[in-house]
């Protein structure tokens, strides 16, 4: 594959996350002509709803899906939280990259420093919002959509005290100046897969080009955390989450159980064998067992 088209969201971290893909090739496949192809996806035009009311986050992968299948691009690079847990036979993801800041942030309006809770937080996912209700009980919420560039302008506009983004879209931005406070996966479960890349490719093509951007530890790491929520059978717009760290040959895994409608929520974790089938199994078994507590009604 001596020209390779790599297709994008058109919002600016896409298009910066998508350039990293490209650097590499460049830099290790010189003789490589990469072409960065761009394309607006249903779910950055549909704005004034959420995402659970038109179809999921699979509305962010659907025009990038189909360019892949009519081989109008070669691969694709998602943000991994933005991807469906069920990927088509015919597009597997063909590498996971290295893992950026995992964290979810608050960011305030330019020159705050303290929430002002007379105004809501902006906020669109029932995740975020059932753990940061746990810290701030006072707080209320608004959805808030858009890149991160349209968040922080609705911020700084005054429509909301504060918002709460992924620390590695910020970062990837160069806008960590921006970030009032980060918080620890103690405290925020960060959604599955979150500031990992997915790079997904076409069944039958050659992709040997890409292995070497492949992450171990981040591959490890998204196996077990979608593995989890699929388990669950959660879209990207549950409020179900998983975050998994590796060290010393071993994958600890820790899950947020939710069951709509239900009263409460359950954390638990698990640790396996840092090999590729112990986290896939790794995940299973966690959300097996937060499912069977949650029922029997050990709920926080």
């Amino acid at each position: 594959m001596d020209n390779i088209r790599i297709g994008s969201r058109e919002s600016k971290l896409a298009v910066i996350q998508s350039k990293m893909v490209m650097a590499y090739i460049k830099e290790n496949f010189p003789d490589k002509n990469v072409e960065l192809v761009t394309m607006k996806t249903t779910g950055d035009i549909i704005l004034d709803r959420n995402l659970d009311q038109v179809g999921g986050k699979g509305l962010f992968v659907k025009e990038l899906d189909k360019a892949l299948m009519d081989d109008r691009t070669d691969l694709s690079v998602h943000s991994l939280k933005d991807m469906p847990m069920q990927v088509p036979d015919e597009l597997p993801i063909v590498a996971f990259s290295k893992r950026e800041d995992p964290r979810d942030v608050l960011i305030l309006p330019e020159g705050k420093t303290e929430i002002d809770f007379s105004l809501p937080i902006g906020c669109s996912s029932l995740r975020r919002m059932l753990q940061f209700g746990t810290l701030y009980p006072q707080a209320k919420f608004e959805p808030c959509r858009g890149n991160v560039i349209t968040r922080l302008s609705k911020l700084d506009s005054g429509q909301y005290s504060a918002i709460i983004l992924a620390a590695a879209g910020v970062k990837r931005l160069g806008l960590e100046h921006r970030i009032s406070k980060y918080f620890e996966p103690e405290e925020m479960l960060p959604a599955a897969g979150q500031g990992i890349l997915s790079i997904q490719g076409r069944k039958g093509k050659d992709y040997s080009f890409i292995e070497g951007f492949a992450d171990e530890f981040g591959t490890l790491a998204a196996l077990s955390e979608r593995s989890f929520i699929r388990t669950l059978d959660g879209g990207c717009t549950s409020p179900i989450a998983a975050h998994a760290t590796i060290s010393d040959g071993q994958i600890r895994l820790v899950g947020l159980y939710y069951e709509e409608g239900g009263t409460g929520y359950l954390k638990g974790e698990k640790v396996a064998s840092a090999d590729r089938e112990s986290a896939e199994q790794l995940g299973k078994d966690l959300a097996t067992q937060l499912k069977n507590l949650y029922k029997e009604g050990k709920r926080s």
